[in-house]
């Protein structure tokens, strides 16, 4: 999956026993400003809310922004797959506390090296009432891996995929690859009906098109610019996740508006994407927050633009980084100060020894000491400060300013001139795709997150033909690593790979590590049952939504 930016593509399926301690809000906690009234309030830290004890006939969740299209092979934003978890199986399934399960597929059997064989459930149905076959699951997973496929990079070590019995599908693959099964729970692993899309053709996947899936709930409304309807499937095929809900009304805000709707009873629930949105709840009688498990970390990207292209530059301004700044203006201590770009939600395995090697890192200091501004003062020196200012993109956001308003001031204080280009909104997801925009800054601020538990699954952005490498970063050595990792099936083998990345990608600072933010939920006190982690965006939580109430 390509994992992107906060208003795009991901999560992890991480293991549950993540070693990121829960935060306790309170005004002396590490981490968190005096709340007031808030002090000695505590936020449940965990994979899920307790269980619904009754059904709801409506319920409105509020999104960060309108999804942009149902057709996670063109793009996939969070608020396109916060919609999609519910609406479409996928091969494997997330779990809420992130770890690994059943989808369509009943089982993935590696049969040797090269070879996994995936038992495809029979009985399943689509939407529209026609039976989901293997040969459907095919189809599917051959438009996931065609050229320029958002989710093409997932298979980029198959070499074959066949129908190979009647509920069997094998898969080939030039090496030994630990993270293509995890990575059919993500959106390379949506089961498409294709008679739908083919019916459909360039207009599928916007307002109006039909589902294309035989998920617990389908899209029966999208009024565009204004809310979009998901109802529950009276037909899914499997009666235990059949939702209690009958029907989830979606609309979309920015941060003070979300706020504002669940405050006044318009809204019951969202998955705030900026942590600082939910200390406006803290100590509410009415309205819960929780937070959870994720690999969500915010980074500065960096681009081709040129000043940053020079690796010295790049080491000197994550010297010079006020993270611990930024974790409490941005979000307002609902965040920690971190090295690395990708979060422990992704340390699904050996967790001691990536916390040892996390703890181990330099290079990106919580608050810069006066030994690492001397250090980042040497280093511009030594590269020679650009003629031009530094730009960095920020979309107007609260987070996105702070974090671009810190680059601004660590330029300056180590002999660097450094400005903010604001990018519209509805333009900054077009930092991915559209060279010429993304080339007018030489970095920019955005939350990234991968859908694995394995952080293997987020260092292959670095190898010098990925393409999220905006900057070029190009290692040969790094590359020979992450083919290495893919194919090390050993977890102990594969976790000194990953750190070795790790330790790579941080000494070059590729993309200059900010914060990492555990997911984050704010919820009416009527409602209860989804999941509290990052699982939302790929696991069916709408289908665990349900009254407090029997």
């Amino acid at each position: 999956m390509r994992a992107h930016r906060h208003s795009a593509r991901t999560l992890t399926l991480a293991a549950s026993a993540v070693t990121l301690t829960a935060l306790v809000l309170t005004g002396c906690a590490t981490g968190s400003p005096d709340s007031g009234d808030t002090a000695g309030a505590e936020v449940p830290f965990g994979p899920s809310t307790p269980a619904a004890s009754g059904p709801l006939d409506t319920v409105t969740w509020m999104l960060g922004g309108e999804p942009t299209t149902l057709d996670a092979d063109v793009d996939a934003t969070t608020a396109d797959d916060t919609v999609l978890a519910n609406v479409c199986d996928r091969l494997m399934q997330v779990q809420p506390d992130l770890t690994l399960g059943e989808g369509i597929a009943e089982s993935a059997e590696w049969i040797d090296d090269t070879h996994v064989v995936f038992t495809i459930r029979q009985g399943a149905q689509f939407h529209d009432g026609s039976p989901l076959t293997t040969a459907d699951v095919l189809w599917s997973m051959q438009r996931h891996a065609e050229e320029g496929a958002a989710e093409s990079d997932e298979y980029a070590n198959v070499v074959d995929m066949q129908q190979t019995a009647e509920n069997q599908i094998t898969v080939t693959t030039s090496q030994p690859d630990a993270i293509f099964v995890q990575a059919m729970a993500g959106d390379g692993g949506i089961v498409w009906n294709p008679r739908v899309i083919e019916e459909a053709g360039d207009s599928f996947g916007k307002p109006g098109s039909p589902s294309a899936c035989s998920g617990p709930y389908e899209v029966t409304s999208w009024d565009a610019g204004s809310q979009l309807t998901i109802t529950k499937t009276d037909t899914y095929w499997n009666p235990e996740r059949a939702g209690q809900v009958e029907e989830v009304v979606f609309r979309w805000a920015d941060e003070s508006a979300i706020v504002n709707s669940i405050t006044t009873g318009e809204a019951q629930g969202a998955f705030l994407e900026n942590a600082a949105g939910a200390k406006a709840f803290l100590g509410s009688d009415s309205v819960g927050v929780f937070q959870g498990p994720s690999t969500n970390a915010w980074v500065l990207e960096t681009t081709a633009k040129g000043a940053l292209t020079d690796v010295r530059l790049r080491q000197a301004l994550s010297l010079a980084l006020n993270r611990e700044g930024i974790a409490q203006s941005a979000f307002a201590g609902l965040a920690e100060p971190w090295k690395t770009p990708v979060g422990t939600g992704a340390w699904g395995y050996e967790q001691e020894a990536f916390q040892a090697a996390y703890d181990a890192l330099e290079g990106a200091p919580a608050e810069p000491s006066d030994e690492d501004l001397t250090a980042a003062k040497a280093l511009v020196k030594e590269a020679g400060a650009p003629l031009e200012p530094i730009v960095v993109a920020s979309n107007g956001s609260s987070a996105h300013n702070v974090i671009a308003s810190a680059l601004v001031d660590a330029a300056g204080k180590i002999g660097l001139q450094a400005e903010i280009l604001t990018v519209p909104a509805v333009q900054y997801g077009d930092l991915y795709t559209d060279e010429a925009l993304r080339n007018q800054a030489d970095l920019w601020p955005d939350e990234y997150y991968i859908s694995k538990n394995d952080p293997i699954g987020f260092y292959k952005n670095g190898k010098s033909d990925a393409s999220v490498n905006f900057a070029g970063f190009a290692d040969p050595e790094y590359d020979t690593l992450v083919a290495e990792g893919y194919a090390a099936t050993e977890d102990a083998e594969r976790a000194q790979i990953a750190i070795e990345l790790q330790a790579k990608w941080v000494e070059n600072a590729v993309w200059l590590p900010v914060v990492a933010t555990p997911a984050t939920l704010v919820m009416s006190g009527d409602v209860t049952g989804v999941p509290s982690s990052a699982a939302f965006i790929y696991y069916p939580w709408a289908a665990d939504l349900g009254s407090t109430k029997g």
